[in-house]
């Protein structure tokens, strides 16, 4: 039989000590993990733009210098309930109207710039957590399928629909024809906020618009470090930090006071009525 009165065991005292000793390097680690998830994000959805693209510049070869359509538009009118959504669409590099109910990624498969990279994935931010809801409004596990709108100034919504949106909202249809801002300068495609993502085109009234001025159309998203990722006309992609969050918006917000900085950097990045 074995003499076990001098077997060494842990004391509470001993045990305590080492589990606020794990509390500590957890405090000090979990922050650094997390920082390090975020940035993996960031540069996933940087790459996922970065392909997307590379998906336009294609279609303008093939297309004789001419942008992918860009004719998804959900115009609204403010009403004592809210935004009320109408619109129309055609050919567009992608036909959807409201991402939160696509409950199926057929807008995406049918849009124009598929044929150059099928990857539903590449449309997708991997910190976008905003999931789907059924007609009726019942919201549902899977996330959505698409995070990013393409800039009204990327020939968007020439043809057909509201006069008024024709006449008065300015886009090249020609990547020679851009001028100012100039394509390093001019933003494609952009991270949405959930919260104003209907249809597939970012719109924001021009400089002087007939429209109200300093209300967000559509809004940048704020998941990456309170920022959002672009792409640029001449293919290059940018991850900007806004002055003001952006969480917890509808579309035809009004702009606050302490985020016309953001607006108004928004706003040099697309083609306004001056431009030539």
């Amino acid at each position: 039989m074995r003499d076990l009165t001098n077997k060494r065991a842990f004391t509470l005292i001993e045990l305590l000590v080492v589990i606020a000793v794990i509390a500590i390097l957890a405090a000090f680690l979990l922050p650094a993990l997390s920082k390090a998830k975020s940035r993996a994000q960031s540069l996933g959805c940087l790459n996922n733009l970065k392909q997307l693209a590379l998906c336009g510049h294609l279609y303008v070869t093939d297309y004789n210098d001419y942008f992918v359509p860009n004719n998804s538009v959900a115009t609204f009118i403010m009403t004592t309930n809210g935004p009320v959504f109408t619109g129309g669409s055609g050919l567009s590099w992608l036909p959807g109207f409201d991402a939160a109910m696509e409950l199926e990624p057929s807008n995406i498969v049918n849009g124009l710039l598929f044929p150059y990279n099928r990857s539903l994935p590449i449309y997708h931010c991997p910190a976008d957590l905003s999931t789907l809801i059924t007609p009726a409004g019942q919201p549902l596990p899977q996330l959505r399928w698409r995070s990013y709108n393409m800039s009204q100034s990327i020939n968007g919504y020439p043809e057909g629909g509201d006069p008024d949106m024709n006449r008065y909202i300015p886009a090249w249809k020609k990547y020679t024809q851009v001028r100012h801002p100039i394509p390093s300068e001019l933003f494609v495609l952009i991270d949405e906020n959930s919260g104003t993502q209907e249809d597939a085109e970012f719109g924001c009234p021009p400089i002087g618009s007939v429209y109200q001025e300093y209300i967000w159309w559509d809004m940048p998203s704020d998941r990456h470090n309170k920022g959002a990722n672009l792409s640029f006309a001449d293919g290059h992609v940018e991850h900007w930090k806004w002055v003001v969050p952006k969480g917890g918006y509808e579309a035809g917000e009004p702009v606050l006071a302490d985020e016309l900085p953001d607006y108004a950097r928004v706003r040099r990045a697309m083609k306004q009525p001056a431009d030539n």
